[in-house]
């Protein structure tokens, strides 16, 4: 049941946006930065990824070169296994000597450009010692960076079929890594924010492995999106194709232009109802399109913006009784054409700096944070974000606009005694008006 999930039937939204015709299994648009998604079909429907597999391996190799388990220059003498996968031409790979030595950016950018097998799977010994340990390692960090609806089963994305009997062990002999495009689409978000360098790789069209070698290799992109290949799209720079029998094909993508990114993934993309080689980029380019005619990354609000009525805080003990509050930074979201007035200013403020009263006790620093605002936004379309901390993203501190000293001793007492007074002209008020 798990790998067979049916597609969920589209709900009012998805519906509305359907005008968009993406013809594959499931697709997403989401705003790189916050994480905000900005279009979904299907988007928790279990799926094949195939070497889109290969971010997850990107991830936790970056994340070992990171905490210096790993470096870039070590060498990497090829296990019998690894030979055998790399001599496969059938599949996409750099063949590799058995007696031969690579180093791990070599190996790393024969994966991230050529999608090369052999290249991953040695990859995963280094990390890991042995894929099977690889394939724990993938899945627990899926569970800590909050991914649902996935299974890895090897760290390549192939069918385990096509690792000739020596699959990692534990899974079933023609499973295959499975997820959700939320899934798939939350990885590449965490891939790119934490290691944004993996454009550096993931962008280059053309590469030769081994250069000036007897074993050189050309190494062509298979992300044809890319600046001066078949299908390039402005802006684009990675990141992961995919395809097997099972998964149809597949492509996690990511462009960048006029200071916004978006991600896209689609997921047994076709065309005329058939999947094609050229399928995935031609939805991929809908969704694109849609993004950066539709969206853009706009500053709502100012620094020092405050809301009319909401903008002061009591304070105790001060020289002044109250003082006013602001945000620290600019607030910038993605917005959709013609919806700047969607968005609704709300301030979220810190109970910890507040006394039992509600008040602020002097002395107050002015810039001290307490607490922040964000927004809300009121159409209908509204989709949420792939992650808690994206949505986080979508806020700025909210701080204490000048110093409020604390008053001396003597203003003190003055107030307590004028707040005595106070208390008992209001009994004593009470009192008479009830006699009449």
């Amino acid at each position: 049941m798990f790998f067979l999930a049916s597609f969920l039937p589209l709900n009012r939204a998805e519906a509305a946006q359907d005008s968009l015709n993406i013809e594959a299994d499931a697709a997403i648009l989401v705003e790189a930065k916050t994480g905000k998604i900005l279009y979904q079909k299907n988007i928790d429907t279990v799926l094949g990824i195939a070497s889109m597999t290969k971010m997850m391996t990107e991830y936790l190799l970056l994340e070992a070169i990171k905490e210096k388990r790993v470096k870039w220059d070590q060498e990497y003498t090829v296990s019998d296994y690894v030979y055998k996968i790399s001599q496969n031409r059938k599949l996409s790979n750099v063949p590799l000597r058995k007696d031969g030595k690579y180093t791990v950016r070599e190996l790393y950018e024969a994966m991230a450009i050529y999608s090369a097998n052999g290249a991953t799977v040695a990859i995963a010994e280094i990390v890991a010692g042995s894929e099977e340990n690889f394939v724990k390692m993938m899945n627990e960090k899926a569970e800590q960076l909050g991914l649902k609806d996935y299974k890895f089963v090897n760290a390549t994305g192939l069918n385990n079929r096509d690792l000739q009997g020596l699959h990692p062990a534990g899974s079933d002999e023609n499973a295959e890594n499975v997820m959700s495009a939320r899934a798939v689409a939350t990885l590449a978000y965490h891939l790119l924010n934490e290691y944004p360098e993996i454009l550096e790789t993931a962008s280059i069209p053309k590469k030769t492995f081994r250069e000036g070698t007897d074993d050189e290799i050309k190494m062509d992109n298979w992300n044809w999106m890319l600046p001066g290949l078949v299908y390039s799209y402005e802006g684009v720079d990675g990141i992961k194709t995919g395809y097997t029998e099972f998964a149809g094909y597949c492509f996690t993508g990511t462009a960048e232009r006029n200071g916004i990114r978006f991600i896209t993934v689609v997921m047994n993309a076709k065309t005329d109802g058939k999947g094609t080689y050229k399928a995935r980029f031609e939805e991929t380019r809908k969704l694109l399109d849609y993004g950066f005619s539709n969206y853009s990354m706009k500053e709502l609000y100012p620094a020092g913006y405050q809301i009319k009525g909401k903008s002061t805080l009591p304070v105790t003990k001060g020289k002044e009784k109250s003082v006013q509050i602001e945000t620290k930074k600019p607030l910038s979201v993605v917005v959709k054409n013609g919806q700047e007035k969607s968005w609704e200013p709300i301030y979220v403020i810190d109970k910890k700096k507040l006394t039992k009263e509600g008040e602020l006790t002097a002395p107050v620093k002015k810039g001290e944070k307490v607490g922040y605002m964000t927004v809300k936004y009121k159409g209908e379309d509204d989709y949420g974000y792939l992650t808690s901390e994206g949505e986080k993203a979508v806020q700025v501190d909210l701080v204490v606009s000048k110093d409020v000293e604390k008053a001396n001793w003597f203003v003190l007492t003055i107030r307590g005694i004028g707040g005595l007074f106070s208390d008992v002209w209001t009994s004593v008020a009470k009192t008479v008006k009830g006699w009449f």
